[in-house]
């Protein structure tokens, strides 16, 4: 289990760029929560998620992009999932998360 996460703000199009490589799970959520944390200090803007490179999502990395989600949303900002593996794309359908979520690229 481990996670590597690229983020990249873009200043033209005023919105972060997270890309996500590995898995996301109990043993490194947290890692997941302080990078949103920085990045939501640096600039309170919105955030995509490249998951192209994201194999697994668990209910504790559901809820780290929960609590980020409703942080941004204080500001009128998203999250925006992009390019979600089939399993990936399934676990925001099943739980009704793809209702409050934006996701491209499924």
């Amino acid at each position: 289990m481990s996670i590597r996460m690229n983020k990249k703000y873009d200043e033209k199009e005023k919105v972060w760029i997270l890309g996500v490589i590995g898995e996301i799970d109990i043993y490194t959520a947290n890692e997941l929560k302080e990078i949103f944390m920085e990045m939501l200090d640096e600039h309170k803007e919105n955030i995509k998620i490249d998951c192209t490179e994201l194999g697994y999502i668990d209910s504790t990395g559901l809820g780290v992009l929960i609590g980020a989600l409703k942080r941004l949303k204080k500001y009128d900002k998203n999250i925006i999932i992009v390019n979600p593996k089939a399993n990936v794309s399934k676990l925001f359908r099943i739980t009704g998360l793809n209702k409050i979520f934006i996701i491209e690229g499924e």
